[in-house]
């Protein structure tokens, strides 16, 4: 089953201090130039994705390879990525903490 997300309700209807700061910083605006990057990064990779499912299917010598390790580390023997999303509720909920 998939993890749960945590979910936020005001208590008693009222915002954290640092609510208020967040909403009054000005919002992030984009440029052209911007767009144009992400959209040219976007559909190289679904190329990319879409090459990698064709030369599965057809074992073709041409096109992007997977890498994978053939010796793994025994380092990272017991490597767990990290849930960046928990992680960053875990670090909103200690400030709140902290403020209260």
């Amino acid at each position: 089953s998939p993890a749960q997300k945590l979910v936020f309700n005001r208590v008693n209807g009222k915002r954290p201090p640092l609510l208020l700061q967040q909403i009054s910083a000005p919002e992030e605006c984009y440029t052209l130039a911007h767009e144009e990057n992400v959209r040219f990064v976007y559909e190289a990779w679904q190329q990319v994705e879409q090459q990698l499912d064709g030369s599965q299917s057809e074992e073709s010598t041409c096109g992007p390879v997977q890498y994978v390790e053939k010796t793994p580390n025994p380092g990272l023997k017991n490597f767990v990525p990290i849930d960046l999303e928990e992680w960053w509720a875990q670090q909103f909920l200690a400030k709140i903490e902290n403020c209260s």
